[in-house]
């Protein structure tokens, strides 16, 4: 069965991580990417680890599914065939430096003036205006500039880096879902459109209670560690051989933990009867309470008590457990891919199922320049004679 994408066609000028996430994810369901990279350097991640016999696992994993050529867009001929290529497209995506596609010539208003139907996604680190928008920026620098790092960490440490690139992985996906409403826009009305995202707006919008904690009640969010800001019991908590996790969100999931630990007593008390109440309290008294109890028992006891009252419970699991874990295998979120150089490697898969269509990688990712024939001769028309001149230039 084919899947929701095809027939859309991509041209992906991203490096990095955010926007190779972004299109990633269109290219895993059905989109044709093409991955234009600079000839004989190509994207930055190619040098990060791991690496197999000089491929990196972690170009491979990101830029999964896609088509890869090599172009010079500062030459005169390079911007000639992009512009080829843009007549063919329906989107065009990049995460350059703000006003690096000014400078090579392809401004929106250009690009539509090549195809008036193109959509046109950009991903920085500050959005396309605005004091800071030429500032070049990787997920560390959203992380603190977006106050994630300033509530993240535990009250008597430093400010905290979340550790995977939060920054790159949300507007990657944030884009993505802009790109598919613009999709749907042109197919009611012909146009195209142009997709401004930045990581620091995103983070911003991913700060949940916190920025309204403080423009309506004027409060001063700060490092809490595990535990949620406004709901308790939520956090981590020690058990006789580790740590675990489990959230009561409501009232009658307080309840239920209250009469597994045989302390009815603090389902009515004044200090824990509500949820705000639990919060104001927390750790003044109900944590400890509340790992008096769990530090008697073992993970596996807490996890079958727990979840069969329906509380949410994790054990926190090593990448290895996760990795190895019936649930990832299930969900087929860890797939293998022969990736060439580098043999039959592993990486995650989609968490979105279409079920009745497939859910596997169909192509691993290009080495540099892979594509350039195929792209060249079959897509635009260019004979190999040509094809073989610019290679010999090294616009390809």
């Amino acid at each position: 069965m084919e899947k929701p994408l095809k027939g859309v066609r991509v041209l992906d000028l991203t490096q990095a991580y955010s926007g190779p996430f972004c299109t990633m994810n269109l290219a895993d369901h059905g989109a044709e990417v093409i991955k234009i990279e600079r000839p004989g350097i190509g994207d930055q991640t190619r040098a990060w680890g791991p690496l197999v016999n000089g491929e990196s696992g972690y170009f491979a994993y990101i830029n999964r599914n896609k088509k890869g050529i090599t172009l010079d867009l500062k030459h005169e001929e390079g911007k000639r065939i992009f512009r080829d290529l843009i007549k063919t497209a329906d989107v065009v995506v990049e995460n350059y430096k703000v006003g690096v596609m000014e400078k090579l010539g392809f401004r929106y208003e250009e690009m539509k003036k090549i195809n008036p139907g193109i959509i046109y996604g950009s991903i920085s680190g500050f959005g396309l205006e605005g004091p800071l928008a030429e500032r070049p920026c990787y997920d560390i620098v959203a992380q603190a500039m977006s106050g994630m790092m300033s509530v993240t960490g535990f009250s008597d440490g430093p400010p905290c880096k979340i550790g995977p690139s939060v920054g790159d992985s949300y507007s990657g996906a944030y884009l993505c879902m802009g790109i598919l409403m613009a999709l749907y826009q042109r197919s009611r009305t012909g146009e195209g459109q142009r997709l401004d995202v930045a990581m620091v707006d995103t983070l911003f919008s991913t700060m949940e209670n916190f920025v309204v904690e403080h423009t309506i009640e004027g409060k001063h969010p700060h490092r809490a560690g595990n535990m949620d800001p406004s709901i308790a019991p939520f956090d981590s908590f020690r058990a006789k051989d580790g740590d675990f996790v489990m959230g009561c969100g409501t009232n009658k999931m307080f309840a239920g933990l209250c009469k597994l630990m045989d302390r009815e007593d603090l389902i009515d008390n004044p200090l824990y009867n509500t949820n705000v109440n639990r919060v104001e309290n927390y750790h003044s008294g109900l944590k400890d309470l509340i790992e008096e109890w769990t530090t008697t028992k073992t993970i596996d006891e807490l996890e079958e008590m727990i979840t069969a009252i329906k509380i949410p419970f994790g054990n926190i699991l090593t990448i290895p457990e996760v990795v190895n874990h019936p649930q990832t295998e299930v969900r087929k979120m860890l797939l293998e891919v022969d990736q060439p150089k580098m043999g039959v490697i592993k990486m995650p898969g989609t968490p979105i199922k279409h079920h009745g269509k497939p859910d596997e990688i169909e192509k691993a990712a290009p080495l540099l320049g892979e594509d350039n024939d195929d792209i060249l001769k079959n897509l635009l028309g260019y004979g190999q004679d040509k094809i073989e001149a610019l290679r010999a230039a090294q616009i390809i």
